[in-house]
């Protein structure tokens, strides 16, 4: 009997990419094949696109490089290429890299086996869709089953592609417009996820709240899908990202407030703390609203942990603009944010905007004023954490000492703690005491093991 092909994925990108990537390998699992141990060993090397930075052109064109002479020495090697970029530049990707065999885009992914298939005896394939009919695209999403990474935790894409007009990104243009996936598939996907042992959900989209604007003419139902969520046994925390400020509703947060199972933990884009540039980046709110809006939602939820996303150097940002943006930053006191200097994409309103790209120095010295601003309020929100004691989901080892076990609290930080008798496996839930506050992570000690894993624990074969 002949041994099974294997595989690996390399992601790049975000949440919906890691996402996409594991529905990907549940895909190629279904085909009787394996994970490999490295990309260099694997019959097929997948690579699972992103577009939003020109680094990661960059990141996808070097590994490609790297792969070349493998390719070289085993013919019979696949490469394939998916994802945003994949949808972007189509043809461009194998005028670059000539030994890659597929290339599909975000619209396809349920038909990559297939393609390889093909390549293998046609030679190399370019399939990328525009935009699915919406009908075809919502049935196509349940049918794909992931093979996650973490079996206690799992994504929940309930919605693909964006309506928004934002002036630097590329998104609708690589994911097309908003469609939801159907309210029961997705209660029956969290149902099946709960009878598998997974008690926590990420809510995947790229604007959460907008849920359900396409399939009903009621409000949108991202409030309602959480109540129904929380409801369902087994689901311990459920998280979410990222929702737009303009369409936070305050029943999406009376939801977060009496759902139990949704963690108060709020992912909300500020992008910039000047109006102009806000207007100029097409997000549809003002600082102030932004504010309004912050504020309604820490009213309404207790202990609400706070992230953001900030951009730095948009074409036209005047220092007074900056300064307007560090000014809404320590009022908003984020407990830690998302920095990025900004990145023209072709394709983007704001790639046109060439006359008023700011200098590179001007935006490296911005960037470091930014960072002192959020890393004092990051410090400020962890001190203040210190003697409480907090629910922790425990994620195995820390990366950089294996004396000490790391695990997510119910506001998502970061908490190391010293191994202990007790046995805490990848899974488990504990009360920790926070002893200490760092800008970037928490310090603890254990006070009792709550619960182990629910998940089924695969014990290694013992020999005689």
């Amino acid at each position: 009997m002949s041994e099974p092909k294997t595989f690996a994925i390399r992601t790049f990108g975000c949440q919906m990419n890691e996402h996409d990537s594991e529905r990907l390998a549940g895909l190629l699992v279904s085909e009787g094949m394996v994970e490999a141990q490295s990309d260099t060993s694997a019959d097929v090397v997948i690579f699972n696109t992103c577009t939003i930075r020109e680094n990661a052109d960059l990141k996808l064109y070097s590994a490609l490089g790297h792969l070349k002479a493998e390719k070289e020495r085993r013919p019979e090697m696949q490469i394939a290429v998916g994802g945003c970029m994949a949808q972007k530049d189509r043809g461009e990707i194998l005028e670059r890299a000539a030994w890659v065999d597929v290339v599909f885009g975000t619209h396809n992914l349920a038909q990559a086996p297939a393609l390889l298939r093909r390549a293998a005896l046609e030679g190399p394939v370019v399939d990328v869709w525009d935009a699915p009919d919406p009908d075809t695209a919502r049935d196509m999403a349940p049918a794909l089953y992931a093979v996650r990474e973490l079996p206690w935790a799992a994504w929940m894409t309930i919605q693909t592609g964006c309506d928004n007009t934002c002036a630097y990104c590329i998104v609708p243009s690589v994911r097309g417009g908003e469609i939801s996936r159907p309210f029961d598939d997705l209660i029956a996907e969290g149902e099946m996820l709960a009878k598998s042992g997974v008690t926590e959900i990420t809510v995947l989209g790229q604007n959460v709240n907008s849920y359900g604007r396409d399939i009903t003419r009621r409000r949108p139902l991202f409030s309602d899908l959480l109540r129904a969520l929380g409801e369902i046994e087994g689901i311990e925390r459920i998280r979410f990202t990222s929702p737009h400020p303009k369409d936070l509703r305050p029943e999406t947060i009376a939801a977060m407030a009496e759902t139990p199972a949704v963690c108060p933990q709020l992912h909300l884009p500020l992008q910039s703390g000047s109006d102009r540039v806000l207007r100029m980046m097409r997000r549809g709110y003002s600082a102030k609203r932004y504010l309004e809006r912050l504020a309604s939602a820490r009213a309404g939820i207790e202990d609400l942990h706070v992230t953001t996303d900030l951009i730095v150097g948009f074409p036209g940002e005047t220092e007074r603009d900056f300064n307007e943006t560090l000014e809404v930053v320590a009022e908003a006191d984020f407990d830690s944010a998302y920095t990025f200097i900004f990145s023209a994409r072709a394709g983007t309103r704001a790639a046109e905007m060439t006359a008023d790209f700011i200098d590179d120095e001007a935006i490296a010295g911005r960037f470091a004023r930014l960072k002192d601003v959020l890393d004092r309020s990051a410090l400020r929100h962890h001190e203040a954490r210190e003697g409480l004691v907090e629910e922790v989901l425990v994620e195995g080892a820390s990366r950089r000492n294996d004396q000490m076990l790391s695990g997510r609290t119910r506001q998502g930080k970061l908490i190391h703690f010293p191994l202990s008798d007790a046995v805490l496996r990848p899974g488990s839930l504990a009360t920790v005491t926070v002893t200490h506050g760092a800008p970037y992570h928490l310090l603890g000690e254990l006070v009792s093991v709550t619960r182990g894993p629910r998940h089924k624990v695969r014990l290694p074969l013992m020999s005689s």
